[in-house]
């Protein structure tokens, strides 16, 4: 289960309520390799993923959250458990998401995972032909 005092973890929160106070059993963490989710009081849960794994980021703000200083990231990730999640009612949410893409996008260059990967092409084929990598058809050499 997270430890906020864990010195691996860059961010921690806690789900707000529609007061915006920190009052539900459901925490995020953000570490350098993955994001962690925590949920339950009596049954306790942990998910997480891995951050290459997110595809995309999205952010959303309600009035009633914009009035708290609250919003909602959602993300879709090629993950079986967390594929298509929202973290809701978090503070300082800009500053989250920019955090976030910054460490998914370290991830992704750290475990050379690229956008084609993601996106279920298959590795090698490219949409150009011989002529552009200079093949044996090419007059320059000549």
């Amino acid at each position: 289960m997270i430890n906020k005092n864990d010195p691996e973890i860059k961010w921690y929160e806690r789900k707000r309520t529609f007061l915006g106070l920190p009052w539900s059993f459901t925490k995020y963490a953000l570490t350098a390799e993955k994001f962690i989710v925590d949920t339950g009081f009596f049954n306790l849960e942990e998910q997480e993923v891995r951050l290459y794994r997110i595809l995309n980021l999205h952010l959303t703000k309600s009035l009633g959250q914009r009035i708290l200083g609250l919003g909602t990231i959602h993300f879709d990730a090629n993950d079986k458990d967390l594929a298509c999640y929202d973290i809701k009612n978090i503070k300082n949410s800009d500053e989250v998401m920019k955090m976030l893409s910054q460490q998914v996008e370290k991830e992704r260059v750290r475990n050379r995972v690229y956008a084609r990967e993601n996106m279920g092409e298959t590795p090698g084929h490219d949409d150009f032909d011989e002529h552009d990598m200079g093949g044996a058809d090419d007059d320059d050499d000549r």
